[in-house]
This record gives C-alpha cells, structure tokens and sequence, in this order.
C-alpha cells in the first residue's frame, strides 16, 4: 500500500475498538421494561457455548437479528435483543468425566469466550439481561415450573390444566369415574376406594393424572455416556456425541404429559406467523389420527390385546396381530415353547434405537409368541407376534396386521408366509401391498361393496354398536422424558418417602447441585447424585438422583429476558403483559419437533395457570439456511504412509482424509511441508503429485471443526474488520438458504467500505464533507437507497439491501457528493450494517449523540419517480445503444433525438 493510500484507510482496527468501548461505557443498548414506545422483541435461539467458539456459520443468525434490531430502533421501537447461554450441556459433562475439571468451569470458559467473539462483530445485546441455564437464580424458575406441573392434571372439559388438590377432591366425593381428564389410569374406582386406598397407592395414581409423572418408560440408553438420549440425539444407532451404541431399555423416568396439549399445538399453529414447512412437521410430529380402538380377546385369557387403527375398512383382512417387544403383555403372552426365542428376540431389539427400528423398512425381523387372539367380528384364531417395526410408544403398542394393504405388514407376512388377505379391491397384492384409501372393499362381510370411507364409518359404528372397541382419535405425539441419569443438568425437586415422591416446597428452591467427587453413575447405573450420603431433604430423605434434560432450561427462557433480576416471580406479570412474546424468533429448522414443541407446551400451561398473557412463545419465525464450509481431501493409500493427487487416485486403492482447509491454496494445491507438520504420523508422508503439485480434492459440507472446515470469525476480523465480516454474511445470498463458504468475496465487500471512506475523505485522510445543499440526483440516490433498505427489512430480504448500498456509493462517487445533507441520513440509513463506520461517519459529522439512538430518515416519494428512461435503440433490428431521454417527450421528439443522434 502507498504512503498517499494508507493516509486515506478506513483504520477500522481503531474505530471498533474504540466505538465498542463508547456503546459499552454509554450503556447504548440498554433496554427499559417502561416505554411508550411500541415494543418491538426479537431473539436468537438460546445458543450452547461449546470450547471450539463461533465460526463464520453461527454469526448469520446474530448478526441478521442485530441489523433487525438496530433498524427497528431507529424506527421508534422500544426493543429488546438480549443473549444469554443454554448452559447445560453433555460435553461439558463429558469433558468433565475425561479430565475431572468441573462442568461449571469449563462452562464458564466457554461462555467468556463466546461473549468476547459477540462483542467483536458489534451485535447490540442488552448484556444485563444475560441469562445462563446453570445459575441458580435461574432454574429456580425451571424447577418451580417442575412442581407446578407435578400439581397439575390435564381437564379436557375445560381444556386447562387445574390443580391436583381440585382432583383429589373429586377422587373423595365421586371417584374416577366421570372426571375429564388426559391420563394413563387403566383402573375405574369409587370415593369409598379412594378413601380406602393406602398412601402408596394413591400416590401412584395420581402419577397416572400428573402433568409431570413417574413411570416406566421405554426409553434411548446410551451406556457410555450413562443417559438417556432424546431421539434428536441419535443418528444411525449411535449418539450424535461420541458415536456410541444406543438401545432401548424399559427404566421408570420422570416425563411431561405434553400430549395433553396435541391438540392446543396443532390449533396454535393457526396464529402464529412461521414457514409452512415447519408448522408441516409440526403437524406429522403431533400426528393427529381419526380411527377405533378395538379389543381382541386372547385365547385362554380374561385380558383383551388393545390395538387402535385408522382403518377400521379392512378389519376383515387381519391375518396376524404384532406386539412390540417392549410391550407390557409380551411376558404373558409368550408361551413357555416360544420363550427362548422371543426372549433373544426381545434382547436384541433393545440394542436398536426408536429411529432405526423406523427407518430401516427392509429389514424384517420377528418372534412368534405362541398365543392367538380371536378376531371380532370372524371369530377366527389370530396368531399374535412381537416384531420391532410396532413400537410401544405408538398407539397401543400393538398392531392388528392388515398384509395387503400395508407395506410393513405385507414384508412381514411374506418373510414369515403368512396369510394375505385382500380386502380393498384395485391392488395386485401377489407383487405389493395396495395402500390406497381409495376402492370397493370386499371380502368384508357386512362392508362389502362400500367405498373406503363409508366402509370406516360403518365399521366405527358398528364396532361401538358391538361393544368390541369405539371411534377414538390418536396422536403420534408423545410425552416428553424429563429425567437424564447425568450429573450436569438441574436437579428435579422431588424427594422419595415410603415409597411416595413429595414435591420440595417453594421455600427450599433453588435446588442446587452438589458438588460429586464424580461425574461417572455408580457401579450399579444409578446417577451420579446417588454417590452421595448427604443428598437428601430437610426431612432426611433421598432427593431424586436424576437431572433434567436439555430443553428444560430453554423452554421458557424468553420469559426471564424480560425480568431477569426478579427474585419473586420468573416475570412480573406488568412487564409481561407489556412484553407479551417474541416477535420474531431466529435460528435453525433442525429444532422443529424439539425445542420448539416444549417452549409451545411450557408457555400454554404457564398460560393455563395465569402465569402469563400468551399462549405461544414465538410470534414469527425465521429460519436461517447454513453457511456451510469447503472441506479438503487427501487421498491416503491403503496401508502406506503415501498421498496420492486427486487426479492419480483412481489408480490405487485410496483412503479418503479430511485435512484442515489452512493446509490448502485456493487452487487446491497442498502445502507439503505443513501438512507434515500438522501431525506426528504425517512427518515422513510421501507424496505422488500432479506436474509438481499435490491437488487436494473437495466437497461442500457441513462446517464442523470435525472435518477440519471450520472458518473463524476472529481471523476475518483481524483481516478486515466487523463491519466486513458483517456485510459479507448478508452478501453471500438469501438467508433462509444455505450456501458454501468462500472468501473470493470478501475483498469486494472491504473496498466497498473503504470506498466510503475515500468519499468522505481526501487522500491525506481529511474529512471533506461540507455542510452545502444536496443537488437533487444526489438526493434521488439516497432516497432510492432509503426506500430500498425499508422494503428489505420487512422481506428480510438483507443481501439486496448491501447490493443497493453499493450502488448507490457508486452513484454518489460519480457526483462528486459532499453534502452533509446526504451523509447524515446515509450513515443512519448504514448504522445497521456498518454499525462502527456508522457511528464514526456521524460523530465526524457533529454529533454527540450515538447514530443508533437517532430516527431512520423519512423517504421522500417525489424522488423516488423517474424524470427519463433509458430507450434501447435498433439498427437493422439489432439494439445498438441505449438512449437516456426525459420520460416526458413526444413520440415526434424521442423520434427526431434518435435520427439526429
């Protein structure tokens, strides 16, 4: 660079730093819960703080909600952006387990970290609200939650959730047998035997009512990592963290009774602004089904196999019934000549995960039990089954199995030669199952003839009219498992007494956790908390041993943003009500069926209890796409220590290596001597190249510090700057759309910043803007610019807004701009974008008073129309040239201008 360039450089090493220091010192990004502004709430989804820290992927989301937030400031919103950290997280745990330090350390390390990359890019969080899951003073409100669940059931006929006290009170004057309720109580019974039922027994039927109950779930054990794992934390059998086996395991877990609400989930996706494609997955995750419940009476048995079916039309083409493995019966219903075989059976399904037993169709596998079960209405014999493609969390737990008209079903029947029998007309059942809803039924008896959907009406029917079952409706939404058997997690206020679980009062929250000696279960699996003597209640006795999950401290954590130092309440229902919910949520589409479910579940029983105003948490939704990285490969031969050229490797037998993407130039080619150097078991590699060159080989794929692709936002920074860094994650496309990484970029978007700088300076670095009138084109350019940036904001449309900033920098520079006039509105119009190069440009400018607490510039529609227009004109019926012309002119005159031209 020349000594004449560098006096005119945007030295944004100085400004960041300094502007940083001002906003931070002047508490600019404070928020008040008192304003008559109109209130404006936009949130990223509460991140995890992980050791590596932040690369290039994870800003797009902050800093599209920090250029929302700004701009909705300057347009006279009172608006809160605060960030906070999910902080209870299995690698910190199992860090812990490998190096003995305290999750809470490693934590904290992780979160300063992320704190200083934050503050680096200029996002404008209000830092007093912070939030972190792991204090104290915050899962406070989490385990009060807990115990206000554990008081609650679910009434359907008022369709809230009431106080377990009102239920008891029921239980005393009529029983059970006309409450209204969501619960899993198999057992009708009077007030006499209520009244007459001991203090255990009552205890475990109310858990059967309780929003959050104890009971023997089937549940993901991972026995490396000695927890519980949601489905979301397994991918092809393993845990998603450390790659270890999964299998599923019958263990008695706390759990949420978040199917209570399937129905309010799926009504409340009507009033809520989000991408259709999640309010879709959504609605398959909820799963709501129209059928019947129908009773098949096992043989040599009172009990009856429960199967619940949404077409009841093909009741008379069940050839075999199938059990899950987990099911309650399937001890009783193995016969002492099958018990061999469905024991092995039942043992190595439990090595499968949920998602496998689901995804793996071609797979069939099974056990004949040795029992039948007779059909209904046929009165035939019905062999009975267990096969790990019927899953007990499912409906039932068991299936009536129609062969020719399900594909499962029909792979089972042919795999084991069972009966197929045909009862929808229009398929070829000796090749496939005929799935369709559409057809004759026959061989039906009293169905026969009718078209599908009035042969499910007529069968509903008659089975309630035969009192072998009812229509009934089902969901495939389950219960939410609260208990994780870890250490680091928050501890579930319960202590166990006689045989009875008793809520901790309100008094001794928060429940803090202890300090363990370690973090690993005890020799016979229980949690780590059981290693300890002293962890009991006031009364002596033991407090339950597991954690709570994950999503607990994140379910209603956008409530405590609002009230964070309150002592008394999760939120002051004033501040609340001034609040309501967020209005715009950002993050990614992965946590559909996760965390968004149980934030929607947590908020309405918070609703149903007063706790606050709304219903749903989050108004709109905006999913950010992924910034993914370009990976780089070496190619290993197979048991040498020789690399071969990308383009040599289909000659040898090759193992394909991830290398660190720093090892590469941007034409592919491999640095030898620091590859070497990047690891021990490289330092005597030999190496097959093409003219000279080792060329490495690519791919775009997720960035992960795993595939050593990972870009760090420190070193753009370092390199060119926040403002950079900023605009170059908006430019790079559509954010709802994922896209690879790439620097070629970059350098564009850091001369278009020092452009602006250059125009505002002369070449010895003097501002030279002058407080002198704005020609009327100049105005005409910030105007467009103006309306531009207004009409993305509501689009979240940011890419285009960059583009129309450069074009109209360009423009300005063509004339020569140096109009405070224009410069003023133009650095409020950036100070979204650029928030340092903003507030410098408009402190040079005379201000005292930061650029972000200043209004957006009102457009001016008289300079948004056009004076000419710009014809093309044809010679020979080929356009030659474009002609600017006032757009006022006669057909006679733009004539005679082109001819004379």
């Amino acid at each position: 660079m020349s000594a004449e360039n560098k006096n005119n450089y945007y030295p944004f090493e100085e400004a960041e730093k300094k502007w940083a220091k001002y906003w931070l010192d002047n508490k600019t990004y404070q928020t008040t819960n008192k304003s008559k502004k109109p209130k404006y709430y936009i949130l990223d989804m509460f991140p995890y703080p992980s050791g590596a820290g932040l690369h290039v992927g994870h800003p797009l989301g902050y800093i599209t909600s920090d250029i929302i937030a700004r701009y909705k400031k300057l347009k006279g919103f009172n608006v809160l952006h605060p960030m906070g950290f999910d902080a209870f997280g299995l690698p910190a745990e199992q860090y812990a387990i490998q190096t003995g330090q305290h999750p809470a350390k490693t934590t904290e390390k992780n979160i300063k970290r992320y704190k200083q990359q934050l503050a680096r890019m200029g996002v404008n969080y209000d830092w007093d609200r912070e939030v972190q899951t792991c204090d104290p003073s915050y899962y406070k409100w989490t385990q009060l939650a807990f115990l206000k669940m554990y008081g609650s059931w679910y009434d359907t006929h008022s369709d809230r959730a009431r106080s377990v006290d009102e239920l008891i009170s029921e239980f005393e004057v009529k029983g059970n047998g006309s409450v209204h309720a969501k619960h899993s109580c198999k057992d009708t019974f009077e007030a006499k035997d209520w009244k007459n039922y001991s203090k255990q027994q009552k205890n475990e039927v109310l858990h059967h009512y309780r929003i959050a109950y104890l009971s023997d779930s089937s549940v993901n054990w991972c026995s490396e990592l000695g927890t519980v794992l949601a489905n979301d934390e397994i991918k092809d059998g393993l845990s998603v963290r450390g790659g270890h086996p999964v299998e599923t395991r019958t263990m008695q877990q706390w759990s949420l009774r978040v199917s209570a609400y399937a129905d309010r989930l799926l009504e409340g996706l009507n009033k809520i602004d989000w991408p259709d494609s999640i309010k879709e997955i959504q609605k398959n995750w909820i799963g709501k089904s129209k059928g019947a419940t129908i009773f098949f009476d096992i043989e040599g048995s009172t009990e009856s196999l429960e199967i619940f079916t949404t077409r009841a039309d093909t009741v008379f083409g069940v050839s075999f019934m199938v059990v899950a493995p987990e099911h309650p019966m399937i001890d009783q219903l193995t016969q002492k000549n099958h018990q061999d075989e469905v024991k092995s059976y039942v043992k190595a399904s439990a090595k499968k995960s949920e998602r496998d037993r689901q995804t793996n169709v071609h797979e069939v596998s099974g056990a004949f039990t040795g029992s039948y079960c007779t059909h209904p209405f046929t009165k035939k014999k019905i062999p009975i089954w267990t096969s790990d493609y019927v899953l007990a969390g499912y409906g039932t737990g068991a299936i009536m199995a129609v062969a020719a008209h399900d594909s499962r079903d029909y792979s089972f029947a042919k795999h084991f030669d069972l009966p197929i029998l045909e009862v929808i007309s229009g398929g070829k059942i000796e090749e496939e199952a005929f799935e369709s809803k559409h057809g004759k039924v026959v061989n039906s008896d009293f169905l026969n003839g009718l078209e599908v959907a009035d042969a499910i009406e007529k069968a509903c029917n008659e089975i309630e009219k035969q009192k072998i079952g009812q229509a009934s409706i089902n969901y495939r939404l389950r219960d939410a498992i609260f208990s994780r058997q870890r250490y680091w997690g928050e501890p579930i206020p319960i202590s166990h007494q006689d045989g009875c679980t008793v809520a901790m009062s309100l008094e001794e929250l928060p429940l803090e956790l202890p300090e363990v000696e370690s973090y690993l279960p005890t020799k016979d699996g229980q949690p780590p908390l059981a290693r300890l003597d002293h962890w009991q209640d006031k009364s002596g006795n033991s407090i339950e041993y597991t954690t709570m999950p994950g999503f607990a401290g994140s379910s209603a954590y956008f409530f405590r943003y609002m009230d964070p130092k309150n002592d008394h309440a999760l939120v002051d229902p004033a501040v609340q009500k001034y609040w309501k919910n967020v209005d715009f949520y950002i993050g990614g589409s992965e946590h559909a069926t996760g965390h968004l479910i149980y934030s929607r579940f947590w908020t309405k029983f918070l609703y149903d209890l007063g706790e606050v105003t709304v219903d749903e948490p989050f108004q709109k939704l905006f999913n950010i796409g992924m910034i993914q990285g370009r990976s780089s490969f070496v190619y290993r031969v197979k048991g040498k220590n020789t690399f071969v050229s990308h383009g040599l490797k289909s000659k040898h037998d090759t193992q394909t290596l991830h290398i660190d993407i720093k090892l590469v130039d941007e034409h592919d080619h491999l640095n030898i001597e620091a590859f070497k150097k990047w690891r021990p078991e490289f330092e005597d590699a030999e190496f097959l190249m093409e003219d000279g060159k080792y060329k490495c080989g690519h791919s775009v794929e997720k960035m992960s510090k795993s595939l050593f692709n990972v870009v760090n936002p420190d070193d753009i920074i370092d390199q060119y700057g926040a403002d950079t860094l900023r605009l170059y994650e908006m430019f790079l496309g559509p954010l709802e759309q994922s896209k690879p990484w790439s620097m070629q970029g970059i350098e564009g978007v850091y001369r278009f910043l020092q452009k602006i700088w250059r125009l505002t300076h002369n070449d010895q670095g003097v501002w030279i803007v002058e407080d002198v009138p704005a020609k009327p084109e100049e105005l005409k350019v910030l105007h467009k610019l103006l309306s531009k940036i207004e009409s993305d904001m509501e689009n979240v449309s940011l890419n285009t807004s960059v583009s129309a900033a450069m074009i109209a920098i360009n423009d300005l520079t063509k004339l020569g701009c140096k109009s405070s006039d224009i410069f003023k509105p133009l650095a409020i119009a950036l100070s979204p974008f650029t928030p340092h190069l903003a507030e410098e440009l408009w402190h040079k400018l005379g201000a005292n008073e930061s650029v972000h607490l200043q209004f957006f510039p009102v457009v001016n529609p008289s300079y948004l129309v056009e004076s000419t227009h710009k014809y093309p004109v044809s010679i020979n019926g080929k356009m030659k040239f474009l002609l600017e012309l006032d757009v006022n002119l006669s057909v006679d005159e733009i004539k005679e201008i082109v001819l004379n031209h």
